[in-house]
């Protein structure tokens, strides 16, 4: 399936506009941020005696999941100037993410995210990115647009419509970008992030308007598109202007449906769930690598469910990523061991 004239190739991640050299392999713009974790499970924060820290924030994990599978990238985004901020670069770095478009904010602190830890399904976050968050900050004017159009996958979140001037900037990169290869919208619902959904939805449908795949969980895709029942919603996704609806359903597995007509309903992976917060992440940068090596939907769902089992099953997110061998081992057993 072909997406518009000056489009893509969902499948093979082929440029068909000027021939454009693609540096990168996958661009991610958004959120990032300090992850700090409790190393002591069922145990609410009161009670936590150490954490751990890691790199955190869904644009920065998708840029790690598809670096972790070979793939080069880079994230767009800001930090505080400040310790953490430092300590975001170099872990950019450590995982092969190119960091030339993290650049700090003076006067604004780094955000750091705290969680519960409930296996299987409890996983509450406490966001601090107050007074704001510096990758609310990324300014349409100081965007490399040339390479936001080159990159073979450009990577975008519901969180960066949340607020000025990353709400302008986000959507200006698309619009150069003009679908001139995969660009994915992250749905990213974070209601903390918003005055109400109603807020949210003009945004996300001018947002659809110019990506050529939506991925997004039952909730996410309802404040997209205002229908929850995930075949319904994938209609509606693809109705707004999508070319491939990606709708994950939690124990249900996930459905991809593409405007060709083609489709996959793939069940999850079994797994003993550790902390599930940074399986979607995972799922992200493998959905990225499937497009990018132009399989089908069935396979890239199935890869892409596996990741993200094998991020579930572990504590942290970023450090989490798993490398190729380890995809293809889950797959090949059946289960997260």
């Amino acid at each position: 399936m072909t997406g518009r004239p000056g489009g893509q190739d969902w499948k093979t991640g082929e440029c068909r506009d000027e021939g454009a050299a693609m540096t990168y392999d996958v661009i991610t713009m958004g959120r990032i941020g300090v992850d700090l974790y409790p190393l002591q499970t069922g145990v609410p924060l009161s009670r936590v005696t150490s954490f751990g820290k890691f790199l955190g924030g869904s644009a920065a994990n998708v840029a790690v999941a598809a670096a972790r599978l070979g793939r080069r990238t880079a994230v767009i985004t800001r930090t505080g100037d400040d310790p953490f901020g430092a300590y975001l670069h170099e872990a950019l770095r450590g995982f092969g993410v190119d960091d030339r478009w993290v650049t700090p904010v003076p006067g604004l602190p780094t955000p750091v995210t705290f969680c519960e830890v409930f296996p299987p399904d409890d996983f509450p976050l406490y966001f601090y990115r107050r007074p704001k968050a510096p990758d609310l900050e990324i300014d349409a004017h100081e965007l490399d647009l040339d390479a936001v159009r080159a990159a073979r996958v450009f990577w975008v979140t519901g969180t960066g419509l949340s607020e000025e001037p990353s709400r302008t900037a986000t959507l200006a990169a698309l619009a150069h970008r003009a679908k001139a290869g995969p660009a994915v919208f992250d749905l990213d619902w974070r209601p903390m992030f918003w005055s109400d959904p109603d807020a949210a939805r003009p945004f996300y449908a001018e947002a659809l308007r110019h990506t050529t795949v939506a991925v997004g969980n039952l909730d996410e895709v309802e404040i997209a598109t205002g229908v929850r029942e995930p075949h319904a919603a994938a209609r509606a996704l693809l109705a707004a202007g999508v070319e491939l609806a990606v709708v994950k359903q939690g124990p249900e597995g996930v459905l991809a449906v593409a405007r060709d007509g083609t489709s996959a309903e793939v069940p999850p992976l079994p797994v003993t769930v550790l902390n599930g917060l940074g399986a979607g992440d995972a799922f992200g940068g493998s959905l990225c690598h499937g497009l990018l090596a132009g399989w089908d939907l069935e396979r890239t769902m199935r890869y892409a469910n596996a990741a993200g089992a094998i991020v579930a099953s572990r504590l942290e997110c970023s450090s989490a990523m798993p490398t190729p061998d380890e995809v293809a081992a889950a797959l090949a057993a059946g289960t997260v061991r």
